[in-house]
Formats: C-alpha cells, structure tokens, sequence
C-alpha cells in the first residue's frame, strides 16, 4: 500500500503542479508583452487565458498532492516527522501564495484593471514574477526535503 500510495504521490506532483509552475512562470513575460503591444496583443491576451486557465484548473487537481501524501505518510507511519511538517507547512504556504496572490493577480492582469479599478502595468507582472518565484521555490524546496528527508529515520 505504501507504493501505491507513493506512487498516486509523486504521479500527482507530476503532472499537477509541473504544469502550475510552468504556466504561472510564462505568465508574467507574456502578460508584459501584451501590455506593450496594446490594443493590438490579441494572440498574447488569448495566450494568457490559457495560462490562467491551466493554473486554475491545475491547481485544483494539484489537491490530490498532499492528499496522497498524507496516505502515504500515514501508511508510512512518517506525519509526525519533521521532514514531512515541513513540506505540510512550506505546502500550505505555496498553496496560499498561489490562491491569494499569483491567481488574482493574474486575474487582474487579464481583466487591465487592479485594485481600486487603477489600470495595470510592467510593475504589476514584475510583482507577479515574484510571487510565481517564490511558489517554484517553494516547491523546488519541498521536492528536496521529500528526497533528502532530513531528520528521517527510515534509514534511507
């Protein structure tokens, strides 16, 4: 059961937020390109509803990550280890960061219009580069921890 679960794990990760981090990363770049092309940047706008929608409808599928990795830490016998709190936490954390920041900002940028109506600009996609950044590496750490597994005593 343990592999199995691993497996719906890793699998999971795979294919949902590879995506994620992918789209939300070319977002930005696309998203100045369209602001400086104007009226004129239709085949850019078109591109960053599909980014948008690829980060949405990924992000929602990416729930299943942690699912399985609590079956699997359950099974494992591993939730209450310190490497596995910290992917919880640093989890939760890039959860929340692309919800309330990377998504509405990106929202915002498809719609021209940020807080208070004002029209969106260059600083606003080089905010949500940052916010996108900081998700990646967010993942990118907890990748590392569920390979290095500090603190483990699975002997591995």
């Amino acid at each position: 059961m343990t592999k199995f679960f691993l497996i719906l794990h890793i699998l999971a990760a795979i294919v949902a937020i590879g995506p994620v981090a992918v789209a939300a990363s070319m977002f930005p770049p696309v998203a100045r390109k369209a602001l400086a092309a104007g009226p004129d940047g239709l085949e850019e706008t078109a591109t960053l509803g599909v980014l948008n929608r690829i980060c949405k409808v990924y992000a929602l599928v990416g729930l299943a990550v942690p699912l399985f990795g609590f079956a699997a830490a359950g099974v494992m016998k591993v939730t209450g280890q310190t490497w596995v709190i910290v992917s919880i936490v640093l989890t939760a954390i890039a959860a929340v960061l692309l919800a309330v920041l990377v998504l509405p900002r990106q929202a915002e940028l498809l719609a021209g219009k940020g807080p208070q109506g004002r029209e969106v600009g260059v600083k606003d996609t080089k905010q949500l580069a940052m916010y996108t950044g900081i998700f990646n590496l967010l993942w990118a750490a907890v990748t590392v921890i569920m390979i290095v597994r500090p603190g483990s005593t699975l002997g591995h």
